[in-house]
């Protein structure tokens, strides 16, 4: 059932019994109607623009995520401008609180600023799905990518949601398809070019470790000395995108460079660090990934995940089990892993082409 309480209002009181089939619950002193999603409809419909709606009650929060707390202060210490609208203090805060991912943060901001943007004569607060539709009608006129509109709405209901307690408020939003693009691959003479045309040992070194260990960029940054295990020949990966550590492959040769690197640049906590001993920096992976790229005469844009694509295919087309792939891969689901199956080409080659018979 849908229970529905509300302090003393002759007209809250008067749409109530416009609902389906209202009763009244002595045991919990409230008004409920069955809980169907048509029902739940009528309530947001009815309410929306008259009362504030608390489904706290109702609905589960999300759990909150075990990341290393995001710093965001840049974003409270910008310049700014009496023409452009910021995303309130709540908004950071809670994106603090729930410690998502500093580029989930990154992209829930700078969304959400675009969207407030688009209406700034009018109170957040007060705008209504017929705003939100009307700026994803926008975003669809532009071109933007589904992943792009669908970042847009998940910032926008982070807002009313989780800030404003207002859960599911626009859950009937319409949400873009999902496209389903199949991972691009690098062959495994490609990758060896790359490996073979980096400018330093330190920069073979991260190209050879995200292609051998099936890393993603920010795993790969993670990394700390004593994260590399030689004894058993794994790489112990904390922090991962699903927040459950995992270990994957280490190779001999990664392993032999790594060595040569360690006594060349005497890192201190992390693997890979900057300059001043902190973290290195994901731009700076991509650009040695990129130039490693462009000297191997690959003429194709290659980023570090295509290094992490290449790896799962080519154990794929080596004989690999699937479940194997989606443990080192760290994937929750093997259906995310299976994606691997479409590009593997092994199976191909048994395929004599019509043409050539």
């Amino acid at each position: 059932m849908i229970g529905l309480q509300f302090y003393p209002d002759k007209v809250i009181q008067a749409l109530i019994k416009e609902l389906p089939n209202p009763k009244w619950s002595k045991e919990f002193a409230m008004v409920y109607i069955i809980n169907t999603k048509e029902n739940l409809n009528k309530v947001f419909e009815k309410f929306t623009g008259v009362a504030f709606i608390n489904g706290n009650s109702f609905f589960r929060e999300k759990v909150i995520r075990d990341n290393e707390p995001a710093c965001i202060n840049w974003y409270r210490n910008r310049a700014k401008t009496a023409s452009y609208k910021y995303v309130p203090e709540a908004y950071l805060l809670k994106l603090e609180l729930k410690r998502y991912a500093l580029n989930t943060c990154k992209v829930y901001i700078s969304q959400f600023e675009k969207f407030i943007n688009q209406y700034p004569d009018k109170d957040i607060v007060t705008l209504s799905e017929q705003e939100i539709r009307g700026y994803l009608q926008l975003l669809i006129g532009q071109k933007k990518s589904n992943s792009y509109i669908d970042q847009s709405i998940n910032s926008i209901k982070f807002y009313y949601e989780v800030v404003m307690g207002m859960p599911n408020r626009f859950y009937s939003i319409e949400r873009p398809r999902k496209e389903q693009k199949l991972p691009q691959i690098l062959s495994k003479e490609e990758i060896i070019s790359m490996i073979e045309r980096t400018n330093n040992i330190k920069h073979r070194s991260i190209v050879s470790l995200l292609y051998s260990a099936g890393l993603r960029r920010n795993e790969l940054l993670n990394l700390e000395l004593t994260d590399i295990d030689s004894k058993r020949m794994t790489v112990y990966i904390r922090n991962p995108k699903n927040n459950k550590d995992r270990y994957s492959l280490l190779s001999e040769k990664t392993l032999k460079d790594l060595r040569t690197y360690y006594k060349q640049w005497k890192p201190k906590k992390y693997l890979f660090e900057s300059p001043n001993g902190m973290k290195y920096s994901g731009k700076s992976v991509g650009a040695i990934v990129a130039k490693a790229a462009l000297k191997a005469n690959i003429k194709r844009r290659i980023t570090p995940h295509i290094l992490r694509h290449s790896f799962a295919t080519h154990l794929l087309e080596n004989g690999t089990d699937l479940r194997y792939i989606q443990t080192l891969l760290g994937h929750s689901s093997t259906k995310t892993t299976e994606i691997y199956t479409q590009v593997a080409i092994n199976n191909f080659k048994l395929i004599r082409n019509p043409l050539d018979l």
